[in-house]
């Protein structure tokens, strides 16, 4: 129905009736930093590296570099909304704020808690493998799950789910992931989200520049 309407319009519908309070949805309690590396495109994670170079030197990079390298990171790092949408509307030439932040908050980072979209567009390497060429060359190994060579998109993706199991797990869409999850060992899922969390802690450690918000 969206795709028939016409997506803009249906983003402008979301953005006009939903203002001003949609600025401000968190639905997923995020609340880390938005790293340097967003302004720097300083990283190791090759895909990460490649979309933020293209978006420095165009103030533009493709829909799927947005919403499932640089807004699927985000979401699975946990970055503030305010940050990383202000991001957005900052650095693309094509941001204007009643299409860009709706697509953020809605789709990107899902802090609308399904307002707009039906299900978090969270992925793991594995998604980002298979769309793209980013992986080849990359210092870390997408088809490693944990240890420090794996990519870090993938003990983020299953963090993710454990952190937003209460809010997520009821998702229809989300089903396959949480049966996969179930069948883990808790030793293992308490591993993986020990490597994320100090990975991301490392992302904290370094956050030189100040973050953008709506202020």
């Amino acid at each position: 129905m969206r795709q028939i309407l016409g997506w803009r319009e249906y983003v402008r519908g979301v953005y006009w009736t939903l203002m001003p309070g949609y600025a401000e949805q968190n639905a997923l309690q995020a609340t880390r930093n938005l790293p340097a590396f967003y302004w720097t495109g300083v990283t190791d994670m090759r895909c990460l590296r490649e979309a933020i170079g293209s978006t420095t030197r165009h103030a533009y990079s493709h829909h799927i570099q947005r919403l499932m390298v640089t807004g699927n990171f985000a979401l699975l790092a946990g970055i503030a909304p305010r940050q990383i949408e202000r991001w957005y509307l900052a650095v693309y030439a094509d941001a204007f704020e009643w299409v860009e932040m709706v697509n953020t908050l809605g789709m990107a980072i899902f802090a609308d808690g399904g307002q707009m979209a039906s299900k978090p567009y969270a992925a793991s390497g594995a998604y980002i493998n298979r769309m793209s060429n980013f992986c080849t060359g990359c210092t870390y190994d997408v088809s490693q799950k944990k240890g420090p060579n794996a990519c870090p998109f993938n003990y983020l993706y299953w963090a993710f789910l454990i952190r937003q199991k209460d809010r997520l797990s009821d998702n229809p869409r989300m089903a396959m992931s949480y049966r996969a999850l179930a069948e883990w060992p808790p030793e293992r899922a308490a591993e993986i989200f020990a490597e994320a969390d100090a990975f991301l802690d490392r992302l904290e450690a370094h956050h030189p520049i100040p973050a953008l918000t709506r202020d």
